[in-house]
């Protein structure tokens, strides 16, 4: 069975030693007086209910799965789940991070981060009930009606109702503009919404008593494509005027989808038939009010990889630590055994570690993230929000794509660890392969997200906002560049930040002649940013365990972090000058091959 464990301590590295979050909350008047102490003690708890509540559910969710009734079309979620739930709403873990104006608890997004990646470590199936809700909430508080934030918000902040995002169906994914899903406007100023949609996870459960659908449409007269698509609050029961429960609407589940992984999850096709909606921000402006949910999505879907990616680790290296076989290349090391443990081949330290960095890197990027995010909703100087908005676009698209590619990569490294049991269920690495599949597919593929790091966030506006981020690269560099225990973490991070302004430009002109440059570059480019991203974390990271060592701080957390930093760009930083080369390799060799895909 396998093992679970908070990594309570990197959190509070990350947080309190590298961002100094709390710092940054003082000039947000909300968060003023939020202390580290009060975050770790939030967060302990939190790891006790991941640990406790959540994580004995995960392989007996796997197998069970979810099972629909086609008379009822009610769907029934693994045995525990809804209990677990019943837990999560009534500790108050669903309200933490909302607005109390509406029940919230109204902690900082670091400590909902948190609270998420042990979930998502401990069980991503069930956390995907509660999570999707955080995106249909920030939609609706942002772009809804004050009717509809009364309406719904108190009811999702609690836990007691959760939401859901209908974008996807059966004849397009992402390209939504061919979307076909109708709303009629009615007399009463609500809309009659008719269509189908596809692949909505926690589309339906038993979980709460009741799904707030938001519904990606179209109304008689919208014009062709996505500039004709509005976004609609959809209920699965329609709400009275004094907040109970009414009548059953009109969308219901029609199948569930039978997937490679996440089985303890709702994958729904979803029937819409005369149901009652009503409009979310403005007509033929859904896209706008949906692409708050969206990006909050990606980000989440970050997460799910980094949680995941955290699990497979911790078992993957407390297996190669008890698994015997062979004798070290250099000499026995266990004279006492028959063997040695696998954990002294250097191949098998390589997949550890490659897991490890990646884990680390990712968990300093997700908190950035949601400090960002913070800074963009609750900072009372508009150009800090507006700076900070410019960073999180250009982060959010790495943060999806680089930690599932890194996701999928170190999950599979720690199954291998295990050999021919890693392939057997009762170990649960395997299943952590297949629920790290998903998340490099919805919500946006890697591919797209490359294509929108490049295309949209970095040429779209000739490289402003990756400038941002260079700007404090060089400044670590600046600050760091003439220490040589440094040197080996500075250096190579100084040469890319270089490198990839001069690359940039290349791939920008070749675009121009040819738009297949871009879309042939973009995959690698976004590694290439992501390895650049994660290098300056990583950097920092190791500036302060280096900071600590010769203050005399004797944790060996310090040591850990550095010569984790090291392996990072020893092994898997260099990445870049692959990826760079074939990127400028250009597009003939991909689009000149009529006759080889004949």
């Amino acid at each position: 069975m396998p093992v679970y464990n908070p990594p309570l301590r990197d959190m509070q590295f990350v947080m309190h030693e590298v961002l100094k979050v709390t710092d940054d909350f003082k000039a947000m008047p909300q968060h003023a007086e939020v202390d580290a102490d009060t975050i770790n003690a939030v967060l302990e708890e939190a790891g006790k209910f991941a640990t406790e509540v959540l994580f004995p559910l995960n392989i007996g969710g796997d197998t069970e799965g979810c099972t629909l009734d086609k008379t009822t079309h009610e769907v029934k979620t693994p045995t525990g789940f809804k209990e677990a739930y019943k837990t999560y709403v009534e500790g108050g873990w669903a309200a933490l991070s909302c607005d109390p104006a509406f029940g919230g608890q109204g902690l900082p997004l670091v400590v909902n981060q948190c609270l998420y990646e042990m979930m998502n470590s401990a069980n991503q199936a069930w956390t995907m009930y509660p999570g999707l809700t955080h995106g249909a909430y920030a939609a609706l508080s942002t772009y809804g009606t004050d009717e509809q934030k009364q309406t719904y918000l108190p009811k999702m902040t609690s836990g007691e109702w959760t939401g859901t995002m209908c974008l996807t169906e059966p004849h397009c994914g992402t390209d939504l503009g061919l979307m076909r899903t109708k709303a009629e406007p009615q007399a009463d100023g609500t809309y009659k919404i008719t269509g189908n949609k596809i692949f909505i996870s926690a589309g339906e459960h038993d979980m709460a008593e009741n799904i707030i659908h938001l519904v990606l449409a179209r109304l008689p007269d919208a014009p062709p494509g996505t500039k004709g698509i509005s976004l609609f609050a959809v209920p699965k029961h329609n709400v009275k005027a004094d907040g109970t429960l009414g009548t059953r609407n009109g969308i219901i589940c029609g199948g569930l989808e039978h997937k490679m992984g996440i089985h303890g999850n709702a994958t729904a096709q979803i029937v819409i038939d005369g149901a009652t909606g009503t409009l979310v921000g403005q007509p033929n402006k859904g896209m706008q009010a949906m692409f708050v949910m969206m990006n909050a999505a990606r980000l989440g879907v970050g997460n799910q990889s980094l949680g995941l990616t955290e699990v497979a680790y911790q078992n993957a290296l407390a297996y190669a630590k008890d698994r015997v076989q062979g004798r070290s290349l250099s000499g026995t090391k266990a004279k006492d055994k028959p063997a040695d443990p696998i954990i002294v081949h250097p191949d098998v330290r390589k997949m550890l570690l490659t897991a490890k960095a990646y884990a680390e890197g990712g968990r300093a990027l997700a908190m950035f993230c949601s400090v960002l995010l913070e800074k963009v909703h609750h900072h009372p100087d508009e150009k800090v929000r507006k700076d900070s908005d410019d960073m999180l676009s250009l982060l959010t698209p790495i943060t999806k794509a680089f930690l599932t590619d890194n996701g999928y990569n170190a999950t599979t490294q720690c199954q291998q660890v295990f050999g021919g049991h890693g392939y057997i269920k009762e170990w649960g690495m395997e299943q952590y392969v297949r629920d790290a599949r998903i998340n490099m597919i919805y919500e946006g593929t890697n591919t797209i997200q490359s294509l929108d790091l490049l295309g949209r966030k970095v040429l779209g506006n000739n490289g402003a906002t990756l400038k941002k981020f260079g700007k404090l690269v060089g400044a670590l560099v600046q600050e760091e560049g003439v220490n040589e225990k440094m040197a080996e973490f500075i250096n190579p991070l100084a040469v890319l930040g270089e490198q990839i302004t001069k690359f940039t430009t290349e791939i920008g002109f070749k675009g121009l002649q040819n738009p297949d440059e871009v879309g042939a570059a973009a995959v690698d480019y976004l590694r290439v940013a992501g390895h650049l991203v994660f290098g300056y974390f990583w950097a920092r990271m190791a500036q302060v365990a280096l900071r600590e060592i010769a203050a005399g701080n004797t944790d060996p957390f310090y040591v850990a972090k550095l010569q984790t930093a090291r392996f990072y760009f020893a092994k898997l930083f260099p990445e870049t000058a692959t990826l760079m080369r074939t990127a400028r390799a250009g597009s003939k060799s991909l689009m000149d091959t009529d006759a080889a895909l004949a």
